[in-house]
């Protein structure tokens, strides 16, 4: 009898310890918020003014700490993304100052970028990157929409995606006041979406940080959002071209499987059961 209690209070303790919330299972980390970009579902496209806000806030706010060193000048022209003009796109890369060499005299000089630029980085190296930033490296943030997961748990990623536009998105404005744990985090501050609960970077918008051109009221709800819709095209600059072709893909699909079944009746309608 003592046995079976111990086996079912076993048991007990196991389904209590799969059952717990996430967010008491694994960290203190939560769930990020989930918003309704234009970019998700199967056919959906990317906001070209949200991107050119998103980019704004980029350049004037991250790039002083955050390199994006996958993404060129001319990108920001490309179709599916931001679309800026031609001469816009010059006018971004001629604001960069790129060391280029050797000249002819094998030294090493300074130009103006152009838009065959990769964006230009805060820091010379990552060594200088953490001593300005306390031991801090502050990441790139080419890819960082997709090397984080906003959202937990095979089927709530397969109903609402990964969700790394909203972890993004959750992160900025999911800033709170420091939670006395006993602990010294020294000048780490709090945010529950952020691993841990305690994240090097400080809070680094609070509305207002920009004017936007098109005349958007920059609160840090729009602000956060715009960004991190810029640095979704950024980790998948093809996103509305892989969904065309798979839309092409699943008619192609359905128009051959109709096909084949049309020729099957006609094979074996002579043929005796």
């Amino acid at each position: 009898m003592n046995s079976l209690k111990k086996i079912a209070a076993a048991a007990g303790l196991a389904l209590a310890v799969f059952a717990a919330p996430p967010a008491l299972a694994a960290s203190a980390q939560q769930e990020a918020i989930n918003l309704d970009f234009s970019f998700e579902g199967p056919f959906g496209t990317f906001d070209r003014a949200q991107l050119q806000r998103g980019f704004q806030v980029y350049r004037e706010v991250c790039a002083a700490c955050h390199s994006m060193s996958y993404l060129h000048y001319r990108n920001l022209g490309d179709e599916g993304g931001p679309e800026y003009p031609e001469e816009q796109v010059k006018a971004f890369a001629a604001e960069a100052t790129v060391v280029d060499g050797p000249d002819s005299e094998g030294e090493m000089f300074e130009r103006p970028g152009k838009p065959s630029d990769p964006f230009a980085a805060p820091y010379r190296n990552e060594q200088e990157a953490r001593l300005i930033n306390g031991g801090a490296y502050p990441p790139d943030l080419s890819l960082l929409a997709k090397a984080r997961a906003g959202f937990h748990g095979t089927i709530n990623q397969f109903i609402n995606g990964v969700g790394g536009a909203e972890y993004i998105y959750s992160v900025l404005v999911g800033y709170e006041e420091a939670h006395d744990d006993g602990e010294d985090h020294g000048t780490l501050s709090y945010n529950p979406y952020f691993a841990g609960g305690w994240i090097a970077m400080p809070q680094p918008m609070y509305g207002d940080d920009v004017v936007y051109a098109d005349g958007t009221e920059a609160t840090i709800e729009q602000e956060s959002a715009d960004v991190a819709a810029f640095l979704m095209w950024a980790a998948e600059p093809k996103l509305e071209e892989r969904k065309r072709l798979g839309f092409q893909v699943i008619l192609y699909l359905i128009v051959l499987a109709g096909m084949l079944y049309m020729v099957k009746r006609k094979l074996w309608s002579d043929i005796d059961h």
